[in-house]
């Protein structure tokens, strides 16, 4: 490919050199650097590519994407930009051919609610015999492959790709998260999303490596909001019109307390053998009722939120309550089925404030006893520890504090520090350093109408001691629990 191809929708300057120049590889990390490739020079937070501009071109490197000046020798092509992070993004569409206008595209943005709500919009996407990639927080999902996550949005290169392997696939739609961070960064520049999605803001990302303040983190969502055609929005949230101010695209709204196109109405907890979820009437655009298999008000609104987009497509009522009634989230409030006498799930919670939301939502089905199972990470801050503790405590019947990522430090001491908060509550409490057996303990001393809650894991499949990160699936470990009460001769009621 020439390099005038790769440049062929952007602004540009030739400082040195001819666009006729053949590429073979398109660069961003200088040790990725071979013969035949253009090199983009991005401007880190720690690490500036303009510094390495020597080295590429000694690895082979015909041509530098620069936003600053830079010295090489060399029959090399210098291309100046204004912000080559966007420059990659509308490069990295060019070399693999545009994808995403092969795809409809679905971004979604916002505090809470990303990645339940993307995978609601899969799951109906696919029961309608969509073929629908996934781009997430958890993994990415191409087809029959699935990838773990190493970002929320991943660099604008890794996306194209994913992109161009999903038109391989024969993927006709693709629904991502979009972070306030890979839209500041311009990782979903270079093409223009077919919906947009805003579910909910709150003061997060905020901090000198991600957003100044609230009001440039509300900015950046607002971003998506002018590269998409079709928006919809949460008109619930007291900060909507603030993030869509100066939207470009065609918007709609939903939500559950104020006027909007599409409303939850007579919303109600559904509590039934063990299994917790909830029941609402669609009202406006959209008239039947619906039941969701996960709980609380926070998934009717993601739930809303994925019906808002799939409306677009077409889909049939009967594929939606389809999808809906049995959707499951990795690590996202997810249902274990052990008992018909009380309920398990399994959340990612892991600060004070995810932790106070899940809780506060159990409690709302009225449960015999709330347990909660739960740990804080090692090499954090220990006021995060104090406050879930107290939190648990308060919320939570039963708390039983065990361990999470250790990291570096002792669990014993960790769980000596979410102790001094757990006491500060009016709960009672266990500690139980070992995970299996705290969560054996709260399995085999449950109580009919229990809701037991293990927070803090989610979908993430690992322990992290000493600097490795050993296998440890909580899924594997409620399993292995189960059967070892099977083996002692007890019972689970």
């Amino acid at each position: 490919m020439l390099l005038g191809e790769l440049l062929e929708k952007m602004k540009y300057t030739v400082v040195k050199g001819t666009l006729d120049t053949n590429i073979l590889h398109l660069v961003y990390d200088s040790r990725k650097v071979t013969e035949g490739s253009v090199f983009v020079c991005i401007k880190g937070f720690k690490i500036n590519g303009h510094d390495y501009a020597k080295e590429v071109v000694e690895k082979g490197a015909k041509a530098l994407i620069i936003s600053e000046d830079v010295e090489v020798d060399g029959e090399v092509t210098l291309i100046k930009v204004e912000d080559t992070r966007h420059a990659l993004a509308c490069m990295s569409a060019a070399f693999f051919g545009y994808p995403a206008e092969k795809l409809k595209t679905i971004g979604i943005t916002g505090t809470k609610g990303k990645t339940t709500t993307s995978y609601m919009v899969r799951s109906m996407l696919e029961n309608a015999g969509l073929k629908t990639g996934l781009i997430g927080t958890i993994e990415v999902i191409i087809g029959d492959k699935v990838i773990p996550a190493a970002n929320t949005t991943p660099e604008s290169y890794q996306i194209q790709e994913y992109f161009a392997k999903m038109v391989e696939e024969g993927c006709n739609c693709v629904v991502m998260e979009v972070s306030s961070q890979g839209l500041k960064l311009h990782r979903v520049a270079g093409f223009t999303f077919d919906y947009g999605i805003f579910t909910n803001i709150e003061p997060d990302h905020i901090g000198p490596d991600e957003h100044k303040d609230f009001e440039e983190y509300m900015e950046c969502k607002g971003m998506l909001f002018k590269n998409c055609v079709v928006g919809i929005a949460n008109g619930d949230d007291s900060h909507m019109t603030e993030v869509l101010k100066g939207h470009t695209c065609s918007l709609e709204t939903y939500g559950i307390e104020k006027e909007a196109d599409l409303m939850a109405c007579n919303v109600n907890l559904h509590s039934k053998d063990g299994s917790l979820g909830v029941t609402y009437q669609l009202k406006g655009l959209l008239n039947y009722g619906v039941y969701v298999n996960l709980p609380g008000k926070f998934n009717v609104y993601n739930s809303l939120t994925a019906i808002a987009i799939c409306r677009h497509f077409g889909i049939h009522e009967e594929e939606v309550k389809k999808a809906l009634a049995q959707v499951k989230v990795k690590g996202r409030v997810e249902p274990v089925n052990i008992s018909s006498k009380f309920s398990m799930m399994l959340d990612y919670a892991h600060n004070a404030m995810s932790l106070k939301s899940l809780l506060t939502t159990m409690k709302e089905y009225e449960p015999k006893r709330l347990v909660c199972i739960f740990g804080c990470g090692g090499n954090r801050s220990k006021l995060r520890r104090y406050e879930m503790g107290e939190i648990s405590s308060n919320l939570a019947d039963l708390t039983v504090v065990t361990s999470d990522n250790p990291r570096f430090e002792e669990p014993e001491d960790i769980l000596k520090d979410i102790i001094i908060g757990v006491k500060k509550g009016s709960g009672e409490y266990i500690a139980i350093i070992d995970r299996k057996e705290a969560i054996k303990y709260s399995i085999e001393n449950a109580r009919e109408g229990d809701v037991i809650v293990l927070a803090g894991k989610g979908h993430e499949d690992y322990q992290e001691i000493k600097g490795v990160k050993h296998k440890m699936d909580e899924r594997e470990l409620i399993s292995q629990a189960i059967e070892e009460i099977k083996a002692e001769g007890k019972t689970i009621i």
